[in-house]
């Protein structure tokens, strides 16, 4: 596109021949796969004044634009006096077939005075089309230039384009038709993650699988240490206090909820917990807050892969004197039956045991359909694609919310290839198989709220769990909450001081088409997230977008951290959290011998194929959250915003390493060191 803001021009062909250089001009190509280009760079400055200099190539034959290099040139502007550049207009000579060059960024400095001009360009540059920029770029649509109001228009055509929905699953979550280019991993990035994947595999190559199966529980303990290493619950995965842990920090912690009376489809009476209550009674217990429940009915009757059975538990835990919570029973199905015993403490050592397994494994199926690949990865894959066809690269929302967007699309087209595919590792590596999957997906997805599950205190509150008083110990909460809140923060800053009048909400069209779509539903080309703040006219408050992109932010960070980085410390050793079993729900009280126990574990192939994929998906793809890879913001409140965000997420940082001295079990998953800014992996 030719920029109309040029009061004098000379021949695109005509390059500046004066020897005296007034500015540097340093161009920063960006991380992606074919990034650079040989292709001969034009570009033209301008002041404020509107005033632009010659046409000045960058490019030459000693210099090549490759992936991530930084590129330095001093040129001429031939403007008398300049001072406070304004635009730039960029483009490149049409040079053999599909050229194409991304940009990062474009620097120019005034050599007289010092004062710098920053450009972030983020995206392609393809001939023989002309990009105007401002300096940040960092505009709402209305304030954007008349003249420049076209291009924005174009580009956002072109994404539309580009990012379209596909529901690969009827009812399912939307996902990207064909994966951009721009969503590829890098080069860098790629192969890290394949390296590892292979240096997994050569290591667990030394296991002998002389046998099918395991014959003890030692033998398969000692598989760990001539490969991949122990996880830490090896020696403790049978213990009571652990299995009410893992509900407070273990990978699936937002199920648990405060329990005021007991379901009438659950078989427990004063009977049934006696001497398992210290000296209370189960009312009073329930009077006193000091009984919570997880209700697994959302996987009751689910389809599974070869019609495996799998178990919908209610368990029930107890908050003893010592604030430590401990479960008391477990039914295995929803509905009451002779069929359907509830199991206690007071059982057989390993009746109880098989019990508590088999609770673990249906949660191990909510885990992944739901907690991690559901509300994190699927859900925000939509967002994601939402955000690219409404708002432009240049709205200060997209800047925000872009750098935890960061290879999302790229690790769900390649992960639900690999992982949740026929005969990938969720078909057979856990009792829903892809048909369960799926199923628990849409399940969930219909379910799902904004104003509840977005939130992190309310869906706390939602559960009876956000009042320290009356569940003292829950490190999810206890660092979960604070970390939401130092995004929120940042988002605060960032957002109020672009929306810093009414008008500037009510008039920036870009921002109610992406609200408009992200409520559409699925089948009609939208993202189909319900509760949603605002109405038909958009959104109607500042703080109703503030709430929205921090729950975008929070759930490609803080909430993809929670669910994914401790899975091979839970999932690896089969035992303590089983994505699969090798037998039906057990419709009475046995009591079970070690052979029994091991013949409900899958077979050493299996057994293989969850340590190495586990372990490498609790390995961490990108930066720190704040430490961002990509700098998208550079006017001087968004940098000090984001510069203010690093310092709240050391502070937290270093609490939290403190509150892991005195627990009994460290939390490090929602450390920001340990948080990374997006879903990468």
């Amino acid at each position: 596109m030719r920029s109309p803001f040029v009061k004098r021009r000379r021949g695109e062909g005509e390059v500046e021949q004066i020897d005296k250089h007034d500015v540097e001009i340093t161009v920063v190509t960006g991380d992606r796969r074919g990034a650079g280009t040989d292709s001969k760079v034009f570009i033209i400055i301008y002041d404020a004044q509107g005033n632009h200099s010659p046409t000045l190539r960058l490019h030459n034959r000693i210099t090549t634009n490759c992936r991530g290099q930084t590129s330095t040139f001093k040129r001429n502007t031939g403007i008398p006096n300049l001072c406070n550049v304004a635009r730039i207009e960029f483009w490149l000579e049409k040079f053999g077939v599909g050229a194409g060059w991304f940009v990062d960024r474009i620097c120019v400095s005034v050599l007289a005075t010092g004062e710098a001009a920053v450009f972030p360009v983020m995206r392609w540059v393809k001939p023989p089309a002309h990009t105007v920029l401002t300096v940040n770029d960092c505009l709402l649509p209305q304030d954007t230039p008349d003249d420049l109001k076209p291009q924005r228009m174009t580009n956002l055509g072109n994404k539309k384009t580009t990012y379209r929905y596909i529901q690969n699953v009827p009812d399912g979550p939307v996902q990207i038709e064909n994966l951009p280019s721009d969503e590829k991993f890098s080069d860098e990035y790629y192969w890290t993650f394949a390296t590892e994947k292979m240096n997994l595999l050569a290591r667990t190559k030394l296991i002998e699988w002389t046998t099918n199966k395991w014959s003890t529980l030692d033998d398969l303990k000692k598989v760990f240490k001539q490969s991949l290493g122990e996880p830490e619950c090896i020696d403790v995965w049978k213990e009571d206090w652990w299995f009410g842990l893992q509900r407070l920090q273990g990978v699936n912690p937002n199920v648990i909820s405060l329990c005021k009376e007991i379901p009438e489809n659950f078989d427990v009476t004063e009977d049934t917990v006696r001497g398992l209550l210290g000296d209370m009674s189960l009312a009073e217990a329930l009077e006193k807050n000091k009984i919570f429940i997880c209700d697994l009915k959302i996987v009751d009757d689910l389809k599974c892969k070869d019609d495996r059975e799998l178990a919908s538990p209610l368990a029930l835990f107890y908050l003893n004197t010592d604030d430590k919570i401990l479960p008391i029973a477990i039914q295995l199905k929803q509905a009451r039956g002779h069929d359907n015993p509830v199991y206690t403490p007071n059982d057989p050592p390993n009746t109880w045991l098989v019990a508590k397994m088999f609770y673990n494994n249906a949660e191990a199926q909510h885990h992944q359909a739901l907690t991690h690949l559901g509300f994190t990865h699927l859900l925000m894959e939509g967002v994601v694609i939402c955000t690219h066809r409404n708002l432009s690269p240049s709205h200060p929302l997209f800047k925000l919310m872009a750098p935890h967007f960061l290879f999302l699309l790229a690790i769900n087209t390649r992960g639900l290839e690999k992982l949740v595919s026929p005969g990938g590792w969720v078909d057979v590596c856990m009792t829903q198989g892809v048909k369960g999957i799926f199923e628990l997906m849409k399940r969930g997805f219909d379910r799902w709220r904004f104003d509840r599950e977005g939130q992190i205190e309310k869906e706390l509150e939602a559960r009876g769990v956000l009042d320290t008083d009356i569940l003292p110990y829950y490190p999810y909460r206890d660092d979960g909450v604070p970390l939401y809140n130092a995004i929120k923060k940042y988002v605060t800053t960032v957002v109020t001081h672009h929306y810093d009048t009414a008008d500037k909400l009510s008039q920036d069209w870009e921002l109610k088409w992406w609200r408009d779509e992200l409520v559409k539903p699925r089948d009609s080309n939208g993202v189909g997230l319900k509760n949603v703040p605002g109405n038909s006219d958009g959104f109607t408050c500042v703080e109703e977008v503030i709430d929205v992109v921090t729950v975008i932010i929070a759930t490609c960070s803080l909430g993809h951290s929670a669910a994914n980085f401790q899975q091979y410390e839970q999932y690896a050793f089969v035992p303590n959290y089983p994505g699969i079993l090798m037998a039906d729900v057990p419709k009475e009280k046995v009591n079970y011998t070690e052979q029994e126990i091991m013949n409900l574990l899958p077979n050493k192939r299996m057994t293989l194929d969850i340590m190495v994929i586990t372990k490498l998906l609790s390995s961490r793809g990108t930066n720190s959250l704040g430490d961002f890879e990509m700098q998208y913001l550079y006017d001087p409140v968004g940098v000090q915003a984001a510069e203010e965000f690093q310092k709240d997420l050391k502070r937290l940082s270093l609490d939290m390493k403190k509150r892991n001295i005195d627990r009994d079990w460290k939390f490090e998953w929602l450390d920001p060191e340990i948080v990374p800014n997006s879903i990468s992996v």
